[in-house]
């Protein structure tokens, strides 16, 4: 579904990535783990065209999306629920939801305001109150539904659990199962590797804007060196 090969991308004269080669499959979730700094973030906002790729390639179904904008981007099925949330502050959850919603696809059992709903039934109690008065919980669990309501094929999500309490990561990883589960195709960032390998099928550590390994949740389990020497503090 997704292919990047040789992405090289740079912040003024600093280059953040070298080389990045990953691709996710039909259906897969597949990581991005790494320390602070060491480029996942700007992986996932080169693929959705925020940052501009400087060489490599980026294919999505076949098409060569590298040098598209974000927006054409967006319309061929990639979602993103990005680092900090970002939810429209001085909108109220339902507006948040509904100024997302689109079918650009024609799918046949789309995304709703109900179905999120369904999903994160917090947020159901919630559909008058405006965005900034959320807390952190409910304000990820919005940013995920406004991305589920431009019906994706593809989810993005960057630093998905970070800062939230035990209880609502909990709930996070639940939905992001039942995402899995429904054939969603997901690249997610995030630092909670126990919860990371338990739903992900492929994962690429990051180290210095390299992909310095890769492999399953079970190779992973197996060589702790890699933890050791890639995403210990």
């Amino acid at each position: 579904m997704l292919q990047v090969e040789g992405l090289q991308a740079f912040y003024g004269s600093s280059q953040a990535l070298f080389d990045m080669n990953l691709q996710v499959d039909q259906g897969e979730v597949v990581t991005l783990i790494g320390r602070n700094g060491m480029g996942k973030t700007t992986t996932i906002h080169s693929i959705m065209g925020i940052v501009q790729a400087a060489s490599g390639s980026i294919t999505y179904k076949g098409k060569n999306i590298t040098t598209l904008p974000a927006f054409k981007i967006a319309k061929l099925g990639l979602g993103l629920v990005p680092e900090g949330r970002q939810i429209f502050p001085n909108l109220t959850v339902n507006e948040n939801l509904i100024a997302t919603a689109a079918n650009k696809l024609g799918k046949a059992n789309p995304w709703t305001k109900d179905k999120v709903l369904e999903l994160f039934p917090p947020l159901a109690a919630r559909l008058s109150s405006m965005g900034n008065l959320l807390s952190g919980g409910e304000q990820q669990m919005l940013a995920i539904g406004r991305a589920l309501m431009t019906n994706p094929e593809l989810l993005l999500l960057d630093d998905a659990t970070e800062g939230l309490a035990p209880l609502v990561r909990k709930d996070i990883w639940n939905s992001l199962q039942s995402l899995k589960q429904s054939g969603l195709s997901i690249l997610i960032v995030d630092k909670n590797l126990n919860d990371l390998m338990t739903l992900a099928d492929q994962h690429y550590v990051i180290e210095k804007g390299h992909v310095v390994w890769s492999g399953s949740s079970a190779q992973l389990q197996a060589d702790p060196s890699i933890k050791d020497n890639y995403l210990g503090v």
